[in-house]
Order: C-alpha cells, then structure tokens, then sequence
C-alpha cells in the first residue's frame, strides 16, 4: 500500500479523523471523542503507511500539534494546514457523499443540516487543501 496522508480536524469535545493515500484514495474517516483521539491515530497507524499528519489550523491546534508530538510513538511529521471554511465546505461536501433522502431532498440547499458531525469531512478536506497546495 502506498503512503498514507492523516487528516485531523482536532476540537475540545470531538475530532475528525480521516486516512487517504496519495491518489486521493479515501480509506477511512470518523468522528471520534477528543478522549479517543490518541488512541484512533495509534490504531489507524498500526491499520495504515501514515507518512504525515495534517492538522487544521485553528482554536485548539497548537496544544493537540504538541500533544501529538508527545503522546505518539515515533510521530511522523505534522503540518498545519488552513482550516479557514471547511465547515461550509463539509456540509456541501457531506450532502455529495450522502445525497439527502425523503423530506431533506425538498429544503434548499443552505438549510439542509447533515443529521451528525461531519469534523470526519473536514479532515478530508484538510487532505485534499494540503495535496492541492503540492500540486500548485
């Protein structure tokens, strides 16, 4: 398997974590407890080749950058990258993943609110803005 690409929307009660290769290949993404976090990450680098972690830029990633660092084995490189408007884009995004069904089909665009978290989405964006910043 090629190298893998760690995405991590950390937050103070919940993360988004997402695994996807270089070709953009998605292989894993979840919302997980800021608790579990820790944990999720060391089990998903046992499960995967993960070569970098990307980590959104905003509240809270100085302290989880540094917590990483220390808590896990052997840390692979951590960027950080621009976490500006990926919640906006997440939404979009969860309803081009999970087209809306029944009722949800009928509300515009803009009022439909994803039934659960979507930080997961988020980390997937931060993948693509960090592969995309490569590609320029």
């Amino acid at each position: 398997m090629q190298p893998t690409i760690l995405g991590f929307d950390p937050g103070r009660d919940k993360c988004g974590i997402a695994v996807m290769g270089l070709d953009r290949k998605l292989y894993y993404h979840q919302v997980v407890s800021a608790t579990a976090a820790i944990v999720s990450i060391t089990q998903l680098r046992q499960q995967f080749p993960v070569s970098l972690i990307v980590i959104g830029d905003q509240t809270t990633a100085k302290n989880w950058k540094q917590k990483l660092e220390k808590e896990l084995s052997e840390p692979p490189s951590i960027v950080m990258v621009d976490e500006r408007y990926t919640s906006l884009e997440a939404r979009d995004r969860y309803w081009q993943m999970f087209p809306p069904q029944g009722l949800q089909q009928l509300l515009p665009r803009g009022l439909r609110q994803p039934p659960k978290p979507i930080d997961d989405i988020v980390a997937i964006l931060l993948i693509e803005r960090y592969l995309n910043r490569l590609a320029q």
